[in-house]
């Protein structure tokens, strides 16, 4: 059975960072986008950031020049550091792979969940000013 798992979520300030980690069991990425999407009490679900198969770098402009996706092939991690956190950014965020990562969902992401791809099950972010 796929499983992906987050860690590295928490508590910081407004200006600080975090390295959230998602480790995926039974799943290789070779042939699959991996990404993190948010969401925040009350909004729907945001895409965030997509690292592609060909190792391609992909952000929502709420995050872009912020935070970083890469991939660890060899121990199936993929990473997202965010820096220069702000309080907007408090949200749960979720790991997930599919051959090809929307770029635009609605509504909760735990019922995109349900739609397309494998999904972890979510790590808080908070970050207050």
């Amino acid at each position: 059975e796929v499983q992906l798992v987050e860690s590295g979520g928490g508590s910081v300030q407004a200006g600080g960072s975090l390295r959230l980690s998602c480790t995926a069991s039974e799943f290789t990425f070779d042939d699959s986008d991996m990404g993190w999407y948010r969401q925040a009490p009350g909004n729907e679900c945001e895409w965030v950031s997509t690292i592609s198969s060909d190792g391609s770098t992909h952000y929502a402009d709420s995050v872009k020049g912020r935070f970083t996706i890469s991939q660890d092939n060899t121990n199936n991690t993929v990473y997202l550091q965010m820096n220069s956190l702000k309080p907007k950014d408090t949200a749960v965020y979720y790991c997930a792979a599919d051959p090809y990562l929307l770029w635009v969902v609605t509504g909760p992401c735990l019922l995109n969940a349900a739609d397309f791809g494998y999904w972890g099950q979510g790590t808080q972010v908070t970050v207050s000013s």
